[in-house]
């Protein structure tokens, strides 16, 4: 399977920033690049006796940096990365070749985690290579900086509701779109062996279930989605995560097709999706990467601009503009994949200015082969739609346009009346839980017994 992926990536037929005709560069010239990265290959986010290594009795790959780090793989593969764009920028005339920055002309800003300050330095080695350059982030290591993180910073109990209204209303509503699901979960059950897990032996669980589903919103929170559903989302996770750094199709001897990974992917899209896409939600989870974005753009000064956060990022910043995130190819996830990158590129006519929007990312292939990238080898790269608004001629989109919805987003934030809420707690505290009740592993009250894992008069009951 991996050489005919291969052999498909070095076949497809490049977009965008490598695929400029003469005509087009007679009437345009790159003026900026701004690049909203997802941080590249990490290990899973928790380590020891973390959910999903207690969900199989097999034995996980050793991932090669500590939990939620950036994995040695992912390193390679950044500075790949940013040896294509420094080949690119300087194709363009945007930057000279062994370029050193200069005043305001290149800015990196990272997140603090480990993983996104590390894939922003690892970038900027193959971008500049002849340039130390400096990764700004402004909090001590592994902390979250309030502009890459997804919360709501404004709240009242109407905005709640919208925000809730509009998560009932994707795809159906959860429990249908996370039925949806259920032959996959079957299918990672059974890949798992989950039913002679320590999980299972021990009496927590052997199935993985959904219809506990509850969801927090809160003012300084992130969206949170609790329930059965979150191990699902985390064991797929980490079974990708394993797929790329162990260049195996296989997982624990079970041999599995593109479809079936990118199934397994579709998993944790309905977490993300739910939590951080719904319109009403990302403009408030996305408003400080939307307006650096925006000011971004209008810098004068700027010729390459690298933000580096999280997939959330690129899902919040792509639902509160608009954007229409193509079906990816030779890749495992759907939309964002791993360490992909949301660029906008700026063009000038010499009376006007322009945008292209692109999404670019590693193929599988060459996620697992660590494929020396160029503008013969390129990375994938697709366009990106930006809806209700018309691009030219030549695929490009009226930087003011882009602007004005840019404005509009940042409007809606500012709109929301920012006030104490009535908020009822999602998990009842220990002293209100029922002695005869049934309850979820969540402290949730059930009705009836449900799938999986229930609590009744303080002991495990599992329920097939």
């Amino acid at each position: 399977m991996l050489a005919t992926i291969l052999t498909i990536c070095g076949a497809w037929n490049a977009q965008a920033q490598i695929k400029r005709s003469d005509d087009f560069h007679t009437k345009y010239q790159l003026k900026e690049v701004v690049v909203m990265s997802r941080h590249n290959i990490r290990s899973p986010l928790s380590s020891g006796g973390a959910a999903y290594q207690r969900v199989t009795p097999h034995t996980w790959f050793a991932w090669s940096s500590p939990s939620s780090q950036l994995s040695l793989r992912g390193g390679v593969l950044e500075t790949e990365m940013g040896q294509f764009f420094r080949q690119w920028v300087v194709s363009e005339g945007l930057l000279p070749d062994n370029y050193r920055p200069q005043g305001d002309e290149v800015l990196f800003y990272a997140n603090s985690r480990q993983r996104t300050f590390a894939t922003a330095k690892y970038f900027s080695a193959g971008f500049l290579p002849f340039a130390n350059v400096e990764i700004t982030h402004k909090l001590d290591e592994d902390k979250m900086d309030p502009v890459f993180t997804p919360q709501f910073t404004k709240m009242n109990d109407t905005y709640r509701q919208q925000v809730l209204a509009e998560i009932e209303a994707m795809n159906g509503g959860p429990q249908a779109w996370m039925e949806a699901q259920k032959a996959t979960l079957d299918m990672m059950e059974e890949v798992l062996d989950m039913a002679h897990s320590p999980a299972a032996l021990q009496g927590d669980t052997t199935h993985f279930w959904f219809h506990d589903t509850q969801f927090k919103i809160e003012k300084g929170s992130e969206p949170k989605m609790t329930g059965g559903y979150t191990l699902a989302n985390s064991v797929a996770d980490a079974l990708v995560l394993q797929c790329y750094e162990s260049e195996n199709f296989a997982p624990f001897g079970h041999e599995l097709t593109l479809e079936q990974w990118r199934a397994i992917c579709a998993v944790k899209e309905v977490y993300d999706g739910l939590l951080f896409t719904t319109h009403a939600a990302a403009v408030n989870l996305s408003y400080p990467l939307v307006s650096r974005i925006r000011e971004e753009l209008q810098h004068q000064e700027r010729k390459f601009m690298f933000l580096c956060g999280h997939d959330s990022n690129l899902a919040s910043i792509g639902a509160a503009l608009g954007l229409q995130f193509p079906e990816t190819e030779n890749a495992l996830e759907l939309h964002t994949p791993i360490g992909s990158k949301l660029v906008f590129e700026k063009w000038s006519d010499g009376t006007d200015e322009y945008v292209a929007v692109n999404l670019v990312y590693q193929a599988v292939g060459q996620l697992q082969g660590r494929s020396l990238l160029s503008l013969n080898v390129p990375p994938m790269v697709l366009p990106v739609i930006v809806e209700g608004l018309t691009a030219n001629s030549d695929g490009l989109y009226r930087l003011a346009d882009l602007d004005a919805r840019m404005a509009t987003a940042m409007a809606e934030y500012e709109a929301i009346e920012d006030v104490p809420t009535a908020i009822r707690a999602a998990i009842p505290s220990e002293a209100t839980l029922q002695p005869d009740a049934i309850y979820n592993l969540q402290g949730q009250r059930l009705e009836t017994f449900q799938r999986g894992v229930n609590i009744v008069g303080g002991k495990k009951k599992i329920t097939d």
